[in-house]
Parts: C-alpha cells; structure tokens; sequence
C-alpha cells in the first residue's frame, strides 16, 4: 500500500511540475501540422439514427454501401437518402440484450466489429470482431461464421482489422493486445502494454501464422498495390510499420513513417496511396504520458473516468487526415482543427471522388468531396 501510494504521489508530482513548465497554451492545443488545410469541416454528415462509433467503412465488389460496423454488433449497409441504413449482418446470435446503441459492458456478448473487407472475387464479406475473432459473411449478410477464434492455443482478446490478398488467397489481420479487451482500450495504451501482433491467415490450409509480435497497440493494416509490403499502425508509438512480404527485405519489418498522433486505421486507394485516421493529434502533455508506462500505470489507479483519462492524452476535440505515398512521404493533410464536424476519426475510405469517414466515438459518417 505505502508502495503504491508512494507511485501515485510520484505521478501527480511530476504531472504538477510538468504543467509548470508548459504553462502556455501550446500544452493544450493539438500541434499544428506544416501545410495541414482545415477543410474537413465542409463535410457532409451522416447520421447513424440508433446507432454509434461506425469504425470501419466498406464498399461490396459492386460499388454499393458503404458498410460499417457500430458499437452494438451490427454491420450496416447505407441504402442511400430514401432507405438510409439497414441491418446487413451480426457476428452473434445471443443479441437479446443488445438493445442499446452504446453499451460497452455488452461488447463481449454482443461483439464488436471493427475492420471490416470485402473479398472482390466472392462478395464475401469478412469482419474483425474484437471479441469474437476474424469472422466471414456471404453476400447477402446475415449471421456471420467464425475463420479464426484463437491463435497459438489462446483465444483473441482485441482483434483489430484486416486487408486481403486476393492474388496469394491469405487475409492479414492484427489483434491490439493478448492482455487487453477492446472496451479496456486505454489501459492497454497507457499502460505500455506491447503484446500486439500482426498475423496471416491462409484460406487453403486454414492456417495462422504470426508475422509480427511485440506492436504497441497494433491497429490498421493495409496492403500496398504491388503487394510487396503491409503497413500496420503502432497506436501508441504513433508509427506506421512496414512489414515486406517480398523482396530482399521479406519477413523482415521497419518504420514507415512517424506520424504526430495516434493512427487508426489505414486504406489504400486506387493509385496506391494510403489514408490514414489520426484518431488525434499529440501534444507535449500526451507524448509524455505514452512515453512512460510508470506514469500511464499510476494514471489508470487513479479515480479517473475514461473521460477525464481521455482528456489528458487527446486534449481538443479535431479530426486529422493524412495521405502518404507509397515510399512514406506525407503528401497530403487535411484537417477539422476545431472538431466542428468531424472529430476522433478511425478510417478514410477513398471512393469515387470522396472521402468516408469514421469514427468509433461518433454516431455518424462523414463525406468530404475530394474535387
């Protein structure tokens, strides 16, 4: 007890001294990104009536949707202005209390989609269930069924996203954590938990196949257009990872890029570039927070709402959107800077000239007109 208490003064005294020394505003403002253009705010909002935190945006191999999963269990598909959104698919059948739209208590009943792919030669559809695994569902939706529950004899606790190899017929996918639930996402973030992996599943064997170990809360992952290499976002570090799946490189990982936040999910278009969601920016006070699991572990003692924890590592609500090429050059950045329509997104989804996006703590999609 005198241990813990003397941890917890520790923290709090470093923290004091720590705003004595930013005591300008410059710890509270989200950093400023060189050649950012606030233009997100112009988007078009979409409301998800009933509905909450759409992670992950798809398009079915005929151009219809998109697709998104919400907090409740659900993949829904937009039916455009006149049918609005329709209940697609669901990743379990004991939904009998699954009733609310935000209710992450029920999350490991109810599940949690959250990467979500079509497979362009079947229309199968496969999710990333945080709790239930990497799961598949035909085209025409309905219940999905279970590809992989477990990997090396122990079952998924956080699975994350996915891209598919149509070519090779192997789906790549991470899990943030083996210690970690999604709904206890931040303690696995302040904690300094680096349990995350990055693995390949084959549909001709059905067999797993761990490629990368030891990420910091492994998130996104996406393939480039010549297939040669994944990127896969280290939330917590803030770095995008080049794993190389050919080359002189294969098998081998490096550091992509070091972005200024914590990136999300990340989405090829069609000229190879990726979109990545910052579900924010970073600033002095949060860099040193993740910088050091003594003090995020003394934070997580603390009676502290999610909310207040929240706060301390995100600070102003924004959204933040970055394009890199596909050598890692940050060619474009795009921003709501005072988060008047977007804030906190998760994925950017490329699709006929716009720009879908989501986020896992909002109740709608956006879309910015690219031209």
């Amino acid at each position: 007890m005198k241990t813990k208490l003397k941890h917890i003064a520790i923290t709090l005294a470093a923290i004091s001294i720590f705003l004595a020394v930013y005591q300008d505003h410059r710890l509270f403002k989200p950093p400023s990104i060189p050649g950012s253009h606030d233009l997100l705010h112009a988007s078009e909002i979409i409301q998800l009536t009933g509905a909450f935190g759409p992670e992950s945006i798809a398009f079915d191999p005929k151009g219809d949707g998109p697709y998104t999963g919400v907090a409740d269990g659900r993949v829904l598909k937009w039916e455009g202005d006149g049918r609005g959104w329709t209940d697609f698919a669901v990743t379990t059948s004991e939904r009998k209390e699954c009733g609310r739209a935000f209710a992450p208590e029920m999350e490991h009943i109810c599940g949690r989609p959250l990467g979500l792919r079509f497979d362009k030669k079947t229309g199968d559809l496969y999710i990333a269930d945080a709790y239930f695994g990497l799961q598949v569902v035909g085209p025409n939706g309905g219940l999905a069924t279970p590809v992989v529950t477990e990997v090396e004899g122990r079952r998924l606790l956080f699975t994350n996203d996915l891209d598919i190899d149509e070519v090779e017929d192997v789906i790549y996918f991470t899990d943030t954590s083996t210690g970690f639930f999604r709904r206890q996402f931040m303690a696995s973030l302040l904690s300094g938990d680096n349990t995350g992996r990055l693995m390949k599943y084959d549909k001709s064997s059905k067999e797993v196949t761990v490629l990368l170990r030891g990420l910091a809360f492994a998130n996104g992952v996406a393939m480039s257009k010549d297939r040669s290499f994944l990127l896969v976002a280290e939330t917590t570090t803030g770095k995008m990872i080049r794993y190389w799946l050919k080359g002189p490189n294969a098998g081998k990982s490096d550091i992509f890029v070091e972005l200024p936040g914590y990136p999300d999910n990340v989405r090829r278009n069609s000229k190879g570039e990726f979109w990545v969601a910052l579900h924010a920016k970073r600033g002095p006070l949060a860099n040193w927070i993740t910088s050091n699991s003594w003090v995020g572990k003394t934070l997580l003692k603390l009676p502290l709402t999610f909310k207040q924890l929240h706060k301390l590592i995100v600070l102003e609500q924004h959204a933040t959107a970055i394009k890199l090429s596909e050598e890692g050059e940050v060619l474009e950045v795009l921003e709501d800077c005072g988060g008047k329509s977007l804030k906190f997104i998760s994925e950017l989804e490329e699709h006929n000239g716009k720009l879908w996006v989501g986020s896992v703590m909002m109740p709608f999609i956006g879309i910015y007109n690219l031209s």
